[in-house]
């Protein structure tokens, strides 16, 4: 199930901290709970995902989206994502989740995430997002004059830069 009371309970503590640029990395401390494990008793590769999107609405919520969104009727989607899982998170184990815009073009926002144990790198994640204005694609440009953000897109990294374009040559829709 969705942790809505989770989701919930993030936005109104991250409404009540200082506000974020826009590239500043945010920062989420959790805690494994029983029920984010599977039946190996480790975080669930579906919850990581879930956890990740904790980890955006929590960055929505200190730069301002969140409410940009509210205010124009917009929503947010995942158009893509690649993880890269490498170290176990257990039940009752406390984690951080760092979650950064590394860039963006016309169409997508990319998001860099990674969850860390102490100084283990658990998990790492790219997420190509976007924002919906009636379930249509928005361009960034005009989200960004939204939020203030006046300066282009930093480069985006040359992994990040790979992962875009060799995605772009995957066939779609898939052929089975």
């Amino acid at each position: 199930m969705y942790p809505f009371v989770r989701t919930a309970s993030i936005v109104a503590s991250e409404s009540r901290k200082p506000a974020l640029g826009v590239l500043d990395t945010h920062v989420l401390r959790l805690t494994c709970l029983p029920w984010d494990a599977d039946m190996y008793w480790e975080m669930n590769n579906g919850r990581v995902l879930t956890i990740y999107d904790l980890g955006r609405t929590g960055l929505a919520v200190r730069t301002g989206l969140w409410r940009v969104l509210k205010e124009q009727g917009w929503g947010l989607v995942v158009a893509g994502a690649s993880v890269r899982y490498r170290a176990r998170i257990r039940p009752f184990q406390r984690f951080e989740v760092r979650t950064r815009i590394i860039g963006w073009d016309k169409r997508f926002i990319y998001v860099e995430q990674a969850m860390w144990r102490g100084d283990t790198a658990c998990n790492h994640a790219l997420m190509r997002t976007g924002v919906t204005t009636a379930g249509r694609l928005t361009d960034t440009a005009r989200v960004a004059e939204a939020l203030g953000v006046r300066d282009a897109s930093p480069p985006l990294p040359d992994w990040a830069k790979a992962w875009t374009e060799a995605d772009a040559e995957r066939p779609w829709p898939p052929s089975s």
